[in-house]
């Protein structure tokens, strides 16, 4: 009977698993893209409604799913994305192909954007370019600096530098921030003046980003902009198609503490969406005595007036204020210093508060607004035109006065002169500088005060785009009007009635100043933009490649209130420059496969403000010059299901770089100084299985400065009195890692339950140096100091669940998993070796945690 009995029990089981299998026999195909670009969407879900029958897409966006037969609910949903949803019914045995499903953007209006910010597409635009997904952003960033995503990119350094709120840089190719154009939905956002993006201006940016694309080299930029490295291309979130919101709540290390919020109207039955977010965070900081609190807010409201016509309104700020770590020490300081990598020396106390001293104090708040407007005249051709403003507000403290010497610090090397007064905790001496100031007849001897560096800065980009067969016409005009102010103003007397300044020819000496006055100087700089761009685009399903010209001319104008009365002329003339960019490209899709591209650039640019103008004075500078930057690159590139790679080579040659060295009452000149970048990119997917991928990045520069100059000698009246030598001719160019390399891992282990990792390395990093100080012959041919390599490990996970009716989502991140001891940046010392040099470390351990409650 028991025999009789396990018999019909194995019968019974072969049965059951011989009809479960023959219930999944049965296959669904296709291929997610996007509906615009036609690009693959890897990761995509794809599932069964009601069933634990699931897959993600491939790397090309391809999928295959066993289900059952008969009747089902098939989804298939990816961030960012409107949720695809078809009834299907399979029958037993058969395998039943979609085709390509095309997902459209979950955002109003995000197609147009992305034309106008000049959005690469994958295996036809003919650029090196990573993509950086808003998935990536939330389970990767955690509690970092917005450029510390970029990390896992070819070619890329970006570090905090001296690790307060928002200090962090990045460098691409060995250009820093002046030298790569950063833009938010096609408008250019480097200062103006001097090129430069500081991040903290923009801390609020990874919580309303929808997209970033990092295209190094001469990018796909339509504009006339300085990107010699490259190209950052942000998209920003517009308004949801779909009504809903979420809110986000995070903690982190050293008090860190971040609350959001976003909520939507969605698109409703008359046009309109408004979509509102908003964030505030507070922290200690990682670093000693480096508080900070920034807020976020974004707005937009948007009206379709027809499927060919659409409006939309932008507001985007982020004020803040931060304390920070300003000068790299010797690596002797820190091992002697109790806090170890945490030291910090710039500050004091005031009434029992962390004080900041002279670079350690910033704020500042930059609202961007943008009005949009889409019109497609026809199927064929179609305008956009942007209208933005910003109004910059903001600075730094310093310190200053006859004894300014009382709370500062020695050049280059962070230590403390012989007049610098110290608590027997080597914090800064508040009190012992209260007190003399109190006691002073001639008003306070030393002054906090902060420099202003403020802007009223407008602008338009107009945008017309022609499709006629297989050729695209695109072109327009880009302008922009930029008003720098730049003053010092009294912060804090520090315990004394009054401060006398004679800055000010405008000014008798004598008189009192208090909290509020401007000491210093006070100047500002206009810049007047103007430029128009044309692009022709030719492109099949096999072969595209295009050829674009864009020209701009670029006028300085300064206005000095301090040093110059009106009689003198406060104002100068304008000085203008006329500058062009010719680039092209081809790309060419060998099969399904593979593809080869290659694209070459010739471009001038304007040289910054600073040098058009000598000394910080109003005397024009006659013998500046426009700067010239040769480029060229190749790749090639593989997609398939599970396997994708891109392998690229670039060379980059920047000539004429305009420097200027001031040294007292002499200004020295220099150009015709030459570099040369070239190196080797590659990325390389593999997806291990449907939930696993293994990512990987090395990227190897030879970046050189390529000659010795001679630089002219002026004096204060622009008189030539001789030459210097500046002896930069085979040193390797500083302050960016010139090898690189990633490894990275993500895989879903449970349902819901996604982990990850990214670990990073970094070498051949050289002591940033000014190459015009490199005026002595005995340095000749000798390198900055070449800083160790170090590698670090990250971790992350995302988990998945439902919490009650609403979706939700819980974050973790972990950096620097080993809490692996680093110097991230460095200055160069005389004898360019560890111990004369100076240095930042970066950050051991840190964690955050975030929870996102959608609904």
């Amino acid at each position: 009977m028991r025999k009789t009995t396990f018999f019909l029990s194995l019968v019974v089981l072969l049965f059951s698993v011989s009809f479960t299998f023959a219930q999944t026999t049965q296959t669904v195909k296709g291929k997610v893209v996007d509906a615009t670009t036609q690009d693959g969407l890897p990761g995509a879900t794809i599932y069964l409604e009601g069933t634990t029958f699931a897959t993600v897409s491939n790397l090309d966006g391809t999928f295959e799913l066993k289900v059952p037969a008969g009747p089902n609910i098939l989804h298939v949903t990816y961030v960012a994305y409107l949720d695809y949803t078809k009834n299907i019914n399979v029958e037993q045995g058969q395998t039943l192909d979609l085709g390509v499903i095309g997902l459209q953007p979950n955002a109003v209006g995000i197609e147009e954007v992305q034309v106008v910010a000049s959005f690469a597409q994958d295996r036809k635009t003919p650029v090196a370019v990573s993509k950086i997904e808003p998935t990536y952003i939330s389970e990767k960033l955690g509690n970092q600096e917005f450029p510390e995503i970029l990390k896992t990119t070819p070619s890329v350094y970006a570090t905090k530098q001296g690790g307060g709120y928002g200090d962090s840089r990045v460098n691409i190719r060995g250009f820093d921030s002046r030298n790569v154009g950063v833009l938010i939905n096609g408008v250019p956002v480097n200062d103006m003046e001097n090129g430069k993006v500081y991040w903290s201006n923009w801390m609020g940016l990874a919580d309303v980003t929808r997209a970033i694309q990092v295209q190094r080299g001469l990018g796909a930029s339509r504009l006339a902009i300085s990107s010699v490295g490259g190209t950052i291309n942000i998209i920003t979130k517009t308004t949801d198609m779909k009504q809903g919101g979420n809110v986000y709540y995070a903690i982190g290390n050293d008090g860190y503490v971040k609350t959001a919020f976003t909520i939507s109207t969605g698109l409703t039955d008359n046009g309109w969406a408004v979509t509102a977010s908003g964030s505030h965070t507070t922290g200690n900081g990682y670093v000693e005595a480096t508080q900070f609190e920034g807020w976020t807010y974004y707005f937009n409201v948007s009206k379709r007036f027809s499927t060919k016509s659409q409006l939309s309104f932008n507001v985007f700020g982020a004020p803040q204020w931060h304390n920070q770590r300003a000068y790299m020490r010797p690596i002797e300081a820190y091992r002697e210093d109790p806090n170890g990598i945490k030291m910090n020396w710039d500050y004091g106390y005031r009434n029992g508060k962390v004080y900041p001293g002279a670079y350690a104090y910033n704020f500042y708040h930059k609202p961007v607004a943008s009005l949009n407007y889409f019109l497609k005249l026809s199927d064929n051709f179609q305008i956009s035109a942007v209208l933005y403003a910003s109004k910059g507000r903001g600075g730094g403290r310093r310190i200053y006065g006859p004894s300014a010497n009382l709370l500062t610090y020695g050049y280059p090397d962070g230590m403390p002169t012989s007049s610098t007064l110290l608590t027997y905790d080597h914090r800064l001496n508040y009190d012992s500088v209260m007190a003399m100031n109190a006691h002073s007849l001639t008003g306070s001897q030393v002054v906090v005060a902060n420099s202003m560096n403020s802007h009223d800065w407008y602008g338009a980009l107009i945008t017309s785009r022609l499709e006629t067969g297989n050729i695209t016409f695109t072109g327009g005009y880009d302008g922009r009007y930029y008003k720098g102010y730049h003053y010092r103003v009294i912060d804090d007397l520090l315990g004394g009635e009054y401060f006398l300044n004679s800055s000010n020819v405008n000014r008798d000496p004598g008189t009192p100043l208090h909290e509020g006055d401007y000491i210093a100087y006070y100047n500002i700089g206009v810049v007047f933009w103007n430029g128009l761009f044309g692009q022709l685009e030719y492109s099949t399903d096999k072969f595209s490649a295009f050829v674009n010209a864009a020209g701009s001319y670029t006028q300085y104008k300064r206005i000095d209130l301090f040093q110059y009365t009106p009689e003198e002329g406060q104002v100068t003339d304008w000085k203008g420059f006329l500058t062009y960019s010719v680039k092209g490209g081809v790309n060419y899709n060998i099969n399904d496969y593979l593809n080869v591209f290659a694209n070459a650039g010739y471009f001038t640019r304007p040289p910054f403000m600073k040098y058009v103008f000598k000394g910080y004075t109003n005397e024009f500078n006659d013998s500046v010059k426009v700067e010239r930057v040769l480029s060229f690159e190749t790749g090639i590139g593989y997609t398939s299901p599970r396997f994708k790679a891109d392998l690229y080579l670039y060379h980059t040659e920047w000539l004429d770089k305009a420097l200027v060295r001031t040294m007292g009452d002499v200004t020295a000149n220099i150009t015709g100084l030459n570099a040369l970048h070239k190196g080797i990119e590659w990325t390389g997917t593999f997806k291990l299985s449907k939930k696993t991928n293994i990512g990987t990045m090395v990227s190897v520069g030879d970046w050189k400065w390529e000659n010795d100059v001679k630089a002219d000698l002026y004096d204060q009246d622009n008189n030539l009195i001789g030459t210097v030598n500046v002896y930069a001719a085979g040193l390797h160019v500083s302050d960016a890692a010139q090898t690189t390399a990633a490894l990275t891992f993500s895989s879903i282990v449970l349902p819901g339950l996604k982990v990850g990792a990214d670990w990073t390395y970094y070498d051949r990093l050289y002591a940033r140096f000014d190459v015009e100080n490199r005026a002595d012959e005995t340095d000749r041919g000798v390198d900055a100091w070449r800083m160790p390599a170090y590698n670090l490990l990250d971790v992350n996970a995302r988990y998945n669940f439902n919490f009650g009716k609403f979706k939700a989502t819980l974050y973790g991140k972990v950096n620097n998993l080993f809490n692996v001891e680093y110097m991230s940046d460095g200055l160069d010392g005389n004898d360019h070796d560890a111990v004369s040099s100076y240095v930042f470390y970066g950050f051991g351990r840190t964690w955050s945690l975030g929870l996102k409650i959608r609904f």
